[in-house]
């Protein structure tokens, strides 16, 4: 019997063998999606996506870190994806309240309770915003902000919406949304580091400066503005 090896043998030794097997642990196919749910993983109360590491967020999906580079350019893309994310779903949940509500005070309690719980929520989003807008580099900040612009367009919507329907003044509605988003936005940075037991008073004291600023907006309409 021949020795000889067939002319479509190929000889594969142990280290080829090793080199070409996957690891133990690690993902073969990684999304983008995969590659945000582990740095969620990662993020908490107090800490910002900026102290986040490649290698963590790598070991934390299951793949190489070289895989990361198929999905991000780098660690500033993921945290924009991050923010956006964050943005996207809290827009979500207070338009939900919004759209709800049928009277001034209703939307506004109603919009001011769901920030609040998403504070508490399990997938820590709005701390994301609400942290990378004062702690985060130049492209952090620009995102943050673009999902405040976000708000304030819905917002401002929302209170022509209102108006209409209970047949109230309006005076400067982008001015008035931008007011009240910036406002629950700085309360609620506050708010991260109360202990939960205080978050209750809190929303009542933030309910009750949005219903100022709202009063406030309705009464210019009547006046026709400010006194210059």
């Amino acid at each position: 019997m021949s020795n000889s090896l067939s002319p479509k043998a190929t000889l594969v030794s142990p280290d080829d063998a090793r080199a070409s097997a996957p690891v133990m642990g690690r993902k073969p196919v990684i999304s983008r999606e995969d590659i945000v749910a582990a740095a969620l993983k990662l993020v908490g109360p107090h800490r910002s996506v900026s102290n986040l590491s490649l290698r963590e967020v790598a070991r934390e999906a299951g793949i190489a870190p070289n895989s990361f580079y198929r999905q991000f350019r780098d660690m500033d893309e993921l945290a924009v994806a991050l923010i956006d994310l964050a943005g996207r779903s809290l827009r979500e949940v207070i338009g939900e309240a919004r759209k709800r509500a049928r009277t001034d005070r209703s939307v506004v309690r109603g919009s001011v309770e769901a920030f609040m719980e998403q504070l508490r929520s399990d997938d820590q989003l709005l701390p994301i915003l609400l942290r990378e807008g004062t702690v985060g580099s130049d492209a952090f900040k620009q995102a943050v902000d673009r999902q405040l612009n976000y708000f304030e367009e819905e917002l401002r919507l929302d209170l022509i919406r209102l108006a209409k329907l209970n047949k109230t003044g309006l005076y400067e509605p982008a001015l008035t949304a931008k007011a009240i988003t910036r406002l629950v936005f700085a309360m609620g940075a506050t708010a991260m580091d109360l202990p939960p037991d205080k978050l209750p008073a809190l929303t009542e004291q933030l309910t009750l400066m949005v219903r100022m600023i709202v009063t406030g907006t309705q009464t210019l309409a009547i006046t026709g503005g400010p006194e210059r």
